[in-house]
């Protein structure tokens, strides 16, 4: 079994290398540690979302069983997005789970995640939060995701007030990225942030 994985990652790795995408450094795949079953992906945001400007980088664990069963991908990269864990990285997405079929590549998957950002799930979120925050609030919800964007993918920065309001919170003694997730959970909100974090 370990063969026709091994097989089939080397001509996948082939094909995003070879691949359009790597042009303009839109896909990247490699292994660590010449490790056939572990992988890292990187992909740039889709344009005209609030993750463009922006490099996510993913861990990709490739079972023994591949391509019969579906890699176990994760975003190593925080994001603020609903289908996607904003404390894990955990992605929902049909294909990595029961939707899953030996056809699918690696890059069809990177592809796939890389569309999910263009286009959220917010009925069948990963992130309960983020979700009611793209549905209640679709323009506070963007602010965020481009202020995500910009401090854990290397984007442009257009929301300067979030960094003051973190930095309120890093001077009270708190972990920066446990401020930015409390503001950024709580509507940027700095006494509801506080009282979360307090509580």
């Amino acid at each position: 079994m370990f063969n026709i994985a091994a097989k089939r990652i080397i001509k996948e790795i082939k094909e995003v290398i070879n691949g359009d995408q790597v042009e303009d450094a839109a896909l990247k795949l490699e292994l660590v540690n010449d490790n056939w079953m572990d992988l890292r992906g990187e992909f740039k945001g889709p344009p005209d979302t609030p993750y463009e400007g922006g490099a996510f980088k993913l861990e990709i664990k490739v079972p023994e069983t591949y391509p019969f069963n579906p890699p176990k991908v994760r975003f190593m990269t925080n994001v603020w997005h609903p289908n996607v864990s904003s404390v894990t990285g955990a992605i929902c997405l049909d294909i990595l789970k029961d939707q899953w079929a030996a056809a699918l590549t690696l890059r069809t998957v990177m592809l796939s995640i890389q569309s999910l950002l263009a286009a959220a799930e917010p009925n069948d979120p990963q992130d309960a939060v983020v979700a009611t925050q793209y549905k209640e609030n679709p323009e506070l919800f963007a602010k965020t995701a481009k202020h995500w964007t910009n401090i854990y993918a290397g984007g442009p920065n257009h929301v300067w007030e979030f960094n003051r309001k973190v930095e309120v919170l890093i001077d009270m003694g708190i972990e920066e990225h446990k401020a930015r997730v409390a503001l950024s959970t709580n509507d940027w909100d700095i006494e509801k942030a506080t009282e979360h974090l307090f509580s």
